[in-house]
């Protein structure tokens, strides 16, 4: 387990209380789990993403991310509809823990609001939130 000091937690990106991080890229939100979730979750062996084209709401449930100790439910940070998947982790979803901002991510989004990115937290907030 990393130390809060040791996460890598981009100034770039943003958060959810669910450990999901969001970046505006373009039209399209990139979405993922971060560095605390994967170092939560330990050694990640499975990713269960949806279909391209499938929509969302904000938070819902989109996917599921496995590893050796558990199976945890990934949540979308904004409505929309999905554009694209890293079909890279169907055979590698160890890049999860190996960078989970760049070969890592999960799902492109075209957001349906882009005005709820700002309902997330930056760094200092969600760390604030994680030391309680």
């Amino acid at each position: 387990m990393k130390e809060m000091n040791d996460l890598n937690l981009p100034e770039d990106v943003k958060y959810t209380k669910d450990h999901e991080w969001a970046k505006l890229e373009g039209e399209l939100v990139v979405v993922g789990i971060n560095d605390y979730a994967q170092d939560q979750l330990g050694e990640i062996v499975f990713v269960e993403l949806p279909e391209e084209g499938d929509s969302f709401s904000r938070e819902d449930e989109f996917g599921s991310v496995e590893s050796v100790k558990a199976v945890s439910e990934i949540y979308l940070p904004v409505s929309g509809e999905i554009v694209e998947i890293n079909k890279d982790l169907e055979d590698a979803p160890e890049l999860v823990n190996q960078d989970c901002y760049q070969g890592g991510w999960l799902v492109k989004v075209t957001p349906r609001d882009l005005s709820e990115m700002d309902g997330l937290m930056d760094k200092s907030a969600y760390l604030d939130m994680l030391k309680g």
